[in-house]
């Protein structure tokens, strides 16, 4: 954080346009989210990311996909949730109290697009409840990160 390394609080893993997903089903699952969303995104769904939330300690901080040309660009990420459900947050990004809580559940897809990821923030947050371990699946189009 800023000058200090700090531990991210969950595992990571990204796959590029050049690589082959970890499993057939994600490429299928990418191929027919490109699909469904040809018209309005304008080009297919390329990367995808994966997070493992292990238990109610990991979690992702409030952040919108603004590197690359989502910063500046309306694009679209899909997110499917796998596992336990663990809530999503959405608040506008110049800050305040959260206008949106969602909870995520097992097969659940959430889908980010036009103007949301540059005015939105959105967050996992840590929890003291017990809880199984998720993994959300983010499928990006190319130079949006």
């Amino acid at each position: 954080m800023y000058d200090n390394v700090v531990d991210v609080p969950r595992l990571l893993a990204h796959y590029g346009e050049d690589d082959a997903p970890p499993h057939p089903a994600l490429a299928a699952a990418r191929d027919a989210l490109s699909a469904h969303y040809a018209e309005e995104l304008g080009e297919p769904f390329r990367t995808l990311g994966l997070c493992f939330y292990r238990d109610g300690h990991d979690s992702v901080a409030w952040h919108g996909d603004r590197i690359g040309r989502g910063a500046e660009e309306n694009t679209m990420v899909a997110i499917l949730s796998l596992g336990e459900p663990r809530p999503l947050m959405l608040r506008p990004r110049d800050g305040g109290a959260a206008h949106v809580r969602q909870p995520l559940g097992h097969g659940d897809l959430v889908v980010m697009g036009g103007t949301c990821q540059r005015t939105w923030d959105h967050a996992i947050p840590k929890t003291a409840k017990p809880v199984g371990p998720r993994i959300s699946v983010q499928f990006r189009p190319r130079g949006v990160g």
